[in-house]
């Protein structure tokens, strides 16, 4: 008796316009670009002239351009008029196009899996609103790693490692959810998810990222979410306060808990932007999304101390990119560390015991345990990373030599 075979069929055609009937499929599994991320026709054309000298002939169809076809390619980034402000448009219109499509053809109870990774907030915003709006409701997510860190791409810069998976369904939505008590629902649901994650190894920028695709779960659900005032919630607001509890469970976890509490919020910021970024410079945004979460004023900040703006980007300096002169007397503990970690390395001693007397860090455990934190954050490599673990490891021999200078300077 033989066996039925299936031949696969490979088709061209747009994804917003789908040559498929209604209620066709039972599942779609597709990996839209991500937003701005990748160039991908541009990257394209290198391939594409040497694929139409060998197959132009046979695909003549598919090789009729001089180059890549550009003009209905899905992607945020400017490629004719209107700047990038309008590439984002564009980009918007046709993702929410072509998950409407994936929503016509697919069956009732069928799902759809959307990979998307994207390090940017304005990037979920778009995911999420054009999935929702065309009827598609994640059920499920999971970060799953599929990015090679030696690649080009992840040099000296804050790319993702991981990827996040969603199921999605066609599902009845709720008209509204009130937002006090969605924020509840989200900050319970994450809990759970967040420890989850924590113990799978999920770290830095994919921590935050995974969390949003975790939380789209709970308030995809509503149509629309409302305050006690009627206002409408945007999506931005439902991100923001979904990386606020992120920021506060993962600065927690980061410190082994007990002393994230003491933390100034600048301090809070330094240490939650190692573990996010490393020694990465970000975008202003999503800098300024990240200081926002931990109560921290970016562009008040900028130029004053560690945070430092070029163009677009924003790094945080260490202690090996800033000057004795530069920090004066600031209390922070963060400056506090690194004025002592530069003294330390040009062996002025003295300087040091009384930086940490007068300023009062040299005896606090908090002071310490926030270096030792920082330095599991950098990799082996860092140059800030040596400089902490070299002060460190006479750790108890400084504070000892610290209580005594204080107590000395009683009588």
């Amino acid at each position: 008796m033989g066996r039925k075979v299936l031949i696969p069929q490979v088709m061209q055609s747009s994804a917003t316009e789908l040559p498929y009937p209604d209620e066709y499929f039972d599942a779609v599994f597709t990996d839209p670009p991500y937003y701005d991320n990748v160039p991908y026709s541009y990257l394209s054309d290198f391939f594409y002239v040497w694929l139409k000298r060998s197959l132009g002939d046979i695909f003549p169809d598919l090789f009729a351009s001089y180059l890549t076809p550009k003009g209905k390619e899905i992607v945020a980034y400017s490629h004719d008029k209107g700047g990038l402000e309008e590439g984002k448009r564009y980009f918007e219109e046709m993702l929410k196009k072509s998950f409407t499509e994936i929503a016509r053809v697919l069956k009732p109870n069928g799902i759809a899996v959307i990979v998307y990774t994207h390090k940017s907030t304005s990037g979920w915003e778009t995911l999420i609103n054009s999935l929702l709006e065309a009827g598609l409701v994640p059920t499920a997510s999971w970060p799953i790693h599929t990015e090679m860190k030696s690649r080009l791409r992840a040099k000296e810069s804050a790319a993702l490692a991981s990827s996040i998976y969603f199921v999605c369904r066609k599902l009845k939505r709720e008209e509204t959810g009130w937002f006090s008590e969605v924020k509840e629902e989200i900050k319970k649901y994450l809990q759970d998810r967040l420890e989850h994650l924590w113990n799978e190894g999920i770290g830095g920028a994919d921590f935050f990222i995974s969390a949003i695709g975790s939380a789209i779960v709970v308030f995809g659900k509503y149509k629309e979410i409302k305050d006690f005032q009627g206002n409408i919630i945007t999506t931005e607001k439902l991100l923001d306060y979904i990386r606020e509890v992120v920021t506060n469970y993962a600065v927690h976890q980061i410190l082994h808990n007990g002393i994230a509490e003491e933390l100034s919020p600048l301090t809070r910021f330094y240490l939650l932007w190692r573990w996010s970024y490393g020694e990465a410079r970000v975008h202003f945004d999503d800098a300024r999304k990240l200081a926002q979460s931990t109560g921290v004023d970016i562009e008040r900040e900028m130029g004053r101390g560690f945070i430092k703006k070029e163009q677009e980007y924003v790094r945080v300096l260490g202690p090996q990119d800033r000057k004795l002169e530069n920090i004066k007397d600031s209390q922070e503990l963060i400056d506090v560390l690194h004025k002592t970690l530069l003294l330390w390395k040009m062996g002025i001693k003295g300087e040091m015991k009384k930086l940490l007397t007068n300023s009062g860090w040299g005896t606090k455990e908090s002071f310490y345990r926030t270096a030792q934190a920082i330095s599991e954050t950098l990799p082996q490599e860092s140059q800030e990373k040596k400089l902490l673990d070299g002060f460190l490891s006479g750790k108890d021999r400084i504070i000892s030599e610290v209580r005594d200078s204080g107590q000395r300077g009683l009588f």
